[in-house]
């Protein structure tokens, strides 16, 4: 061997992005978007009208809002504002995961076969969820106005998404369908914990193996899954996905629930969102930053995994590659 190719035989391997692995996230954050929508809308609706009416009384917890909801207002009052998601969180999760993809290869220096660090990855969430703040500002504001809209019929304040956005409009000014982004960034840079965590838990479920006296394999006789005893990968994407979602949440949710006061409150003399903390503290104390955690905690697995699972699998399938 000369000299030459030794040489060339030490160079790390690189394996630069194409057009297709900058698109891939974008593809298949829409996908991921409508699976969301399908399995956490209800969940949502329970969480947002819990959060905003606080200590009112009206409902005693988030089953009480459930039954509560479902038997005044119907099963469809689960999806109250669910035209907007239905294309909100496919553009929302198309920008969000395209954009993190676009971070991690912009770390990475294009180069796919570099390893970002846990730190890193959670960079390349933080600048996704500054990101998606723009697109999810408007799309979060409208929703919520719509499902703590309990009147039905001429009742009604707002007629639909249109004329919520024409309301916010006229009275926030030509931005108004924007009222509250700072709020949103803030809630959105504890994305850091969410992709940062989602990395750990997904290395630490790839060191993982299937037991020989598994139940189910010692008494079905498998021998075949034993042969690479490791997760699937599809496994791992569903796991930690939803694991991440219940760490981010565990964190995040105090300032959600402020985000969610600020944005939804009424518009005459409305409370800053600095001062919305105090707000909150003072009239509820400590438990008022977590009220409709429970639905939240619930939701947030198996509606995160099942979109991240579909993200993953579908950026897998665009790119033609058999394992992330």
């Amino acid at each position: 061997m000369t000299e030459s190719d030794a040489q060339q035989q030490q160079r790390p391997h690189i394996d630069m992005a194409t057009s297709r692995d900058r698109l891939a996230g974008f593809a298949a954050g829409i996908a991921s978007g409508a699976t969301k929508l399908f399995v956490g809308h209800p969940f949502d609706t329970v969480k947002i009208r819990c959060q905003v009416e606080g200590g009112h009384g009206r409902f005693k917890g988030p089953l009480d809002c459930l039954i509560n909801t479902v038997r005044q207002e119907g099963p469809r009052a689960l999806y109250k504002g669910a035209s907007i998601p239905l294309v909100g969180w496919a553009v929302m999760d198309a920008v969000q995961l395209g954009s993190l993809s676009n971070y991690r290869l912009l770390l990475q220096g294009n180069n796919k076969s570099h390893k970002l660090s846990h730190f890193e990855h959670g960079l390349a969430g933080l600048g996704a969820g500054w990101t998606v703040a723009l697109v999810a500002t408007p799309v979060e504001l409208i929703k919520m106005r719509l499902q703590m809209q309990y009147a039905s019929g001429a009742a009604r304040k707002y007629k639909g998404p249109l004329d919520v956005a024409r309301h916010l409009t006229r009275t926030y000014g030509t931005f108004g369908i924007w009222h509250g982004l700072p709020a949103t960034m803030a809630q959105r840079s504890f994305f850091f914990l969410l992709w940062g965590s989602y990395d750990i838990y997904t290395e630490w479920f790839r060191t993982l193996r299937l037991s020989p006296a598994f139940p189910y394999l010692a008494k079905t006789g498998t021998t075949r899954a034993l042969e690479d005893r490791r997760l699937s990968e599809k496994l791992i994407n569903f796991l930690a996905g939803g694991m991440a979602a219940n760490t981010f949440w565990c964190f995040c949710y105090p300032v959600d629930v402020v985000k969610n006061r600020f944005m939804t409150q009424g518009d005459n003399n409305p409370i800053p969102f600095r001062k919305m903390f105090g707000h909150v503290l003072r009239t509820e104390g400590v438990k008022g930053f977590f009220r409709g955690f429970v639905p939240t905690f619930i939701r947030a697995f198996p509606t995160n995994a099942s979109a991240i699972f579909v993200w993953e699998s579908t950026v897998r399938l665009i790119k033609n590659e058999t394992h992330h």
